[in-house]
């Protein structure tokens, strides 16, 4: 099972957005660094705004620039720091994917233009609490997906 962590800063950073976004799905892409085995841990992710009540338009020209000044800050080194996955948020719905979300991922890893190994998908959104809560799936080329273990940490 993958372990896929969110530092502080990340957490508030998607919770501050999922608050100003009320009930409109919001999303972007995770990067960050491989940690240890089955072990990644999120430090950077973009934020984009474009999403209605029940759908998030992914526009992947808009993380490229973030994407790559991400590679060129960790000196390129891709076996440590890479493009984790995609996150977006359910604020009216349970943090799961859908089939629609299920579909997308694995036209994503299944992209050789892509070629990662895996990506990751976390879904979020703001418990009764106000705190975040969400769900972590890890999708392979083969087609496979597994609910991998999601870590806030504060």
């Amino acid at each position: 099972m993958l372990n896929l962590i969110l530092i502080p800063e990340v957490v508030e950073d998607i919770a501050s957005a999922l608050r100003r976004s009320g009930s409109r799905e919001i999303g972007g892409i995770l990067m960050g660094e491989h940690s240890g085995p089955d072990e990644f841990k999120v430090t950077k992710i973009t934020i984009q705004k474009i999403g209605g009540i029940s759908h998030f338009l992914r526009i992947i020209e808009d993380a490229l620039g973030k994407l790559n000044a991400f590679f060129k800050q960790s000196n390129n080194d891709y076996s440590r720091f890479n493009y984790i996955g995609e996150w977006h948020s359910h604020p009216l719905f349970s943090p799961y994917p859908s089939s629609q979300d299920d579909e997308s991922m694995l036209e994503i890893i299944m992209d050789d233009g892509v070629g990662a190994n895996f990506v990751v998908l976390l879904i979020v959104k703001l418990g009764p609490d106000a705190k975040l809560i969400g769900t972590a799936h890890t999708y392979l080329p083969n087609g496979s997906k597994s609910q991998s273990q999601l870590i806030l940490e504060s």
